[in-house]
């Protein structure tokens, strides 16, 4: 495209949005009416947007924070983010400043409101019309509608500052002779001011070396000062005078290579205050004086000194500058004076003021004539608060910022200093990774403000329960760890560790609500586990893993048997891949049985993982780790494609169900997931069943609400699995209309000894009667238990009893035994 047609498509695109602008105040000055303030939201938006609605966000400010509601996929592009009730908070600054501009506009003045936004990516700048509609609605006061598009031309900032700044930048490229050594430079690159301050057309300076040159970098002096600098590879900084003193240029070169960065600097003004700066000297609002550079005596100092300092002007003069210095830093000072020639040395110091106190300063200063006296003039800048600022930026980078706890970084490296720094033998460094059992529970239950008070007044109770030369760490969301500086012997660092367990359990009242939490500890001792940071918090880690997997609420040392299984399952994580990719795993089919009618109602479906060396490999081993390394997503999709499609070879009568992980609901593909399912193997929704657990309805509550709602729209059954073993059973029964209960296997394997699993079945069973709901007994293995579970009217059963589960080539020899059956019953 020519440089001409496209200016020609940039102003033909500039009047497609200035339309566009226009076009929607249109629309909302006639969807106004005389009597309203604002026009109302169902005439502008409802209307007929086309193509319009992928450039409009809505927005909502008077509930609480102001929000992002929906946008269009121009608006989310431009946003770089999907939109759902989205918190300006959450959006990038200059995007949430314009959103923030347009709107607040737009309601205080009644009417649109036309703002900018400006956003700079990868260096280029991006300019934006931002209109902003405001519109009443029937459950807001007002409601916004945010037009977004994009206007004029990008450009590179950085190219842009390169060439318009004032400041000469040039790139020199080092010349050498055939011995290799720098003979000249060439200049490849340099700006405008570089021109303009060197005194020639751009196109003449380019491509030329310097010795063939008449400009200021044309002289052997300046040859001499790059050579040494390519030489030394250091950066330096050197003056050059023009026109015989009238003209200065600073000269600050950079050396990378044979590649030379030089920055022109025209400092001839900064060059003529200094020779008027005595005459400035005594009403500058810089703290400055004068001091003998033999006996280090001040000689004069100006107002701004004897404010800042605290001492009379007559104190001042009978001090020499050492008095001015703490007690610490008299050497380092002396040190550093003895070292200047003509230039003080500009760097950060300590000074005392007449109250005692200390303040920071950086100090310029060169050595002058005074009088007939050899002296340094001394200007002085008060860094005290920038020093303040700069520690805090310091303490946050190594500090978690909710708890002011160390984290993971500062951990580790305090770690390392402390073993490297152990002296005593008999004694022992040990390291205790923590995690917080039902953490999680406590953050979706009662939300993220209150789980950020629980985590502050964990780490007040972790401070209270270790010594005042140990160290706690907060390394993750709900994870912490511990360093227990020279502990006598694992049983103390033990003793330790149920101290903070006892502590972290005990209840926490936050703003009226009680939360209980609790914790598992994995500990490692130096030198037995380990002599490295690293060692040891990997072992720690694997003693922590042990403790959460046996009994939460305790501690477990780490010992070299956690290792082999560790192994294990990595082994075990890099062969459940392969596996998936191999099409290692297979269906089995397990039949649900009608207790009236004696027989099949359907199976469920269940994974098997066949492996090419050891076997079946029981499904308690491989799905946690499945869940852990984010591959039961895939493997949910692949059982529901392939229980689906194996169903649909069924009579019409028989019944899938199919088993979904919480995390198959995270993935927020499910829905379409089962769409998918249902259309490639023509089955019925109807004959579909999907089993839950409670824990989806634990996590993100109202979203998976919606998610089973969606699923029971399409005509699929929806079953809850392990009924009755969490704490909250019932609210999930008025939450949702659930078409089956399954009751866990461990009340039915107690039936006939334990009279309240009786009460509980029986229970469980009324219920479903009571609601309509089908009742299924897992785990029936003994005709005792069926009469049981007949007797107390539950619906289905299945188990060992009727069936193990069976490949899919078994399952019509198993229909027609249970139909052979049920015919001769009758």
């Amino acid at each position: 495209m020519t440089e001409f047609s496209a200016a020609r498509a940039r102003t033909a695109r500039h009047a497609i949005i200035l339309d566009d602008i226009a076009v929607l105040r249109r629309m909302w000055h006639a969807a106004l009416s005389p009597e309203a303030l604002l026009p109302p939201f169902e005439e502008i938006m409802l209307g007929s947007l086309g193509r319009l609605a992928d450039n409009i966000g809505l927005m909502q400010t008077e509930v609480g924070v102001p929000t992002l509601l929906r946008a269009g996929r121009y608006v989310q592009k431009w946003l770089g983010q999907e939109i759902h009730d989205t918190p300006l908070s959450q959006l990038s600054t200059e995007c949430a400043m314009a959103l923030r501009e347009a709107a607040t506009g737009a309601l205080r003045l009644g009417k649109p409101y036309l703002a900018s936004a400006f956003c700079v990516r990868n260096s280029i700048v991006e300019s934006y019309d931002v209109l902003a509609l405001p519109m009443s609605s029937r459950w807001s006061r007002s409601i916004i509608a945010v037009y977004v598009c994009e206007k004029g031309e990008r450009y590179n900032l950085i190219d842009t500052i390169f060439q318009t700044t004032d400041q000469g930048i040039v790139s020199l490229a080092t010349v050498r002779d055939e011995q290799s050594r720098p003979t000249d430079f060439r200049i490849v690159d340099l700006n405008n001011g570089a021109a303009r301050l060197l005194g020639m057309p751009l196109d003449e300076l380019r491509w030329r070396c310097l010795s063939e040159g008449s400009h200021a970098l044309a002289s052997p002096a300046v040859a001499a000062r790059l050579q040494a600098i390519i030489g030394t590879g250091r950066s330096e900084e050197f003056e050059i005078e023009l026109d015989g003193g009238l003209a200065h240029i600073k000269v600050g070169v950079i050396a990378v290579g044979d590649l030379l960065s030089a920055t022109l600097t025209d400092i001839t003004n900064l060059k003529r205050r200094e020779q008027s700066f005595r005459l400035l000297f005594d009403n500058n609002p810089m703290p400055m004086w004068v001091f003998d550079a033999t006996t280090r005596r001040f000689l004069s100092v100006n107002d701004a000194a004897v404010a800042h300092y605290g001492y009379s002007r007559e104190m001042f003069l009978q001090m020499t500058i050492s008095d001015i210095w703490p007690r610490d830093e008299v050497d380092a000072h002396n040190e550093a004076l003895d070292r200047i020639s003509d230039v003080y040395e500009s760097r950060c110091w300590r000074h005392l003021r007449a109250d005692g106190s200390e303040i920071e300063v950086l100090s310029f200063g060169r050595r002058v004539a005074f009088g007939e006296q050899d002296a340094f003039l001394v200007a002085l800048l008060d860094v005290t608060e920038r020093r303040r600022v700069e520690q805090r930026i310091a303490h946050m980078a190594h500090h978690d910022a909710l708890t002011n706890l160390p984290n993971r970084a500062l951990f580790h490296d305090r770690l390392t200093n402390t073993l490297a720094r152990r002296r005593d033998p008999r004694q022992s460094i040990a390291v205790m990774c923590v995690d917080l059992d039902l953490f999680k529970n406590v953050n979706d239950s009662f939300g993220h403000p209150v789980g950020d008070k629980l985590l502050q007044l964990v780490s007040h109770r972790f401070m209270q329960c270790v010594r005042g030369n140990d160290l706690v760490a907060r390394v993750g969301g709900d994870e912490f760890a511990v360093i227990l500086d020279q502990v006598a012997s694992p049983a103390e660092a033990g003793h330790i560790a149920s101290q903070v367990i006892k502590a972290l359990s005990t209840p926490y009242e936050i703003d009226g609500i009680e939360a209980v939490i609790g914790a598992s500890i994995g500990i490692a001792l130096s030198p037995g586990d380990g002599t490295s940071a690293d060692e040891l918090i990997r072992n720690a880690d694997m003693a922590l893993y042990r403790a959460k997997g046996e009994q939460r609420g305790t501690h477990r040392f780490f010992e070299q048997d956690m290792d082999r299984q560790a192994q294990h399952r990595r082994a075990l994580e890099t062969d459940l891949r392969r596996a998936f990719a191999s099409g290692e795993f297979e269906l089995h089919f397990q039949p649900l049985i009608d207790i009236a009618r004696d027989r099949i109602t359907g199976f469920e479906a269940l994974l098997r993982w066949r492996h090419p060396t050891k076997g079946m490999i029981p499904p308690a081993e491989f799905i946690p780790v499945a869940e852990d390394i984010g591959l039961i997503v895939a493997l949910g999709e692949w059982t529901l494609r392939r229980a689906c499609a194996e169903a649909a070879k069924w009579p019409d009568d028989i019944r899938i169900a199919v088993n979904l992980s919480p995390m198959q609901f995270r993935s927020r593909g499910l829905v379409q997931a089962v769409i998918t399912a249902l259309a490639h193997s023509g089955l019925t929704p109807q004959r579909l069943e999907l089993e839950i657990t409670e824990s989806v309805l634990l996590a993100e509550t109202d979203s998976n609400l919606a998610t089973l709602h969606q699923l029971r729209g399409l005509g699929v059954r929806i079953s809850m699995d392990d009924f009755g073993t969490g704490y909250s059973s019932l609210s999930y029964l008025r939450a949702f209309p659930f078409d089956k209960i399954k009751i866990d296997r461990s009340f039915v394997r107690e039936l006939a000894e334990r009279p309240d699993c009786v009460a509980i079945v029986r229970a469980i069973s009324g219920l479903g009667r009571s609601l309509g709901i089908t009742t299924t007994a897992e785990g029936v293995e003994t005709s005792e238990q069926l009469e049981r579970l007949r007797m107390e009217g539950c619906n289905e059963v299945q188990g060992f009893l009727f069936s193990p589960a069976r490949p899919a080539e078994e399952l019509s020899a198993l229909l027609v035994r249970f139909r052979e059956q049920a015919s001769r019953a009758a």
